[in-house]
Order: C-alpha cells, then structure tokens, then sequence
C-alpha cells in the first residue's frame, strides 16, 4: 500500500498540488478536529467510489491509518483504484508533527 507521511501532505498543501484528500472517520470524530478532508465514512466509502478521483493522487485518512488502510484495500479490490495513498498514522500522526492545536483523542 502507498503511503504519504504527515510531513509530506503538508508540503503537498502548502504547494497547492491538485489532489484529493477523504477522511474516513465517523461525523462526530471529523467534527471534532479535521484537516479539511472530505468526509466519507468508511461504512460507506464503497457507495461512493463515484466520488473519488480517479485522475489524481488520492490521499485517504483515518485516525491512525487502519480504516483508511482499509478503505483503500476495498477500493482498490472492488474498483481497480491504483491513485490512493494512506496517511501514514492518520490524524495523530498530523497533529503530533504538524499542527499540535488538532483536538484529537
């Protein structure tokens, strides 16, 4: 599975490259702190594979990088993805090296 670290989503952020980032936390989680992903569950990531690009790098994240391992292993299984990236550990992974304000528990 590919990976991208915290510190390389934030470079890839602050250089403004054209990709696509989904959280697959639950609703209460990404309300609490989020990173400005675009909220897809993990229950319900595989009805809405239509929303995820399949042009540009996808990077997909968690809490701590298993449900995004997870999403990302369905998606590639089911359709043929071959652009995702997972958060090397997740949102705490992001929080601890890049933006300790995060209220992540």
């Amino acid at each position: 599975m590919k990976e991208v670290t915290a510190q390389e989503l934030k470079a890839m952020m602050d250089n403004k490259e054209d990709f696509q980032l989904i959280d697959v936390r639950e609703e209460f989680e990404y309300e609490m702190a989020n990173i400005g992903g675009e909220l897809i569950p993990l229950s319900a990531i595989l009805h809405n594979e239509d929303k995820i690009s399949r042009t540009k790098k996808v990077v997909i994240h968690c809490k701590a990088g298993g449900r995004s391992g997870t999403a990302i292993m369905q998606l590639e299984s089911k359709f043929g993805f071959n652009n995702l990236y997972n958060l090397k550990g997740g949102i705490l992974s992001y929080a601890k090296e890049i933006d300790p304000t995060l209220n992540v528990i």
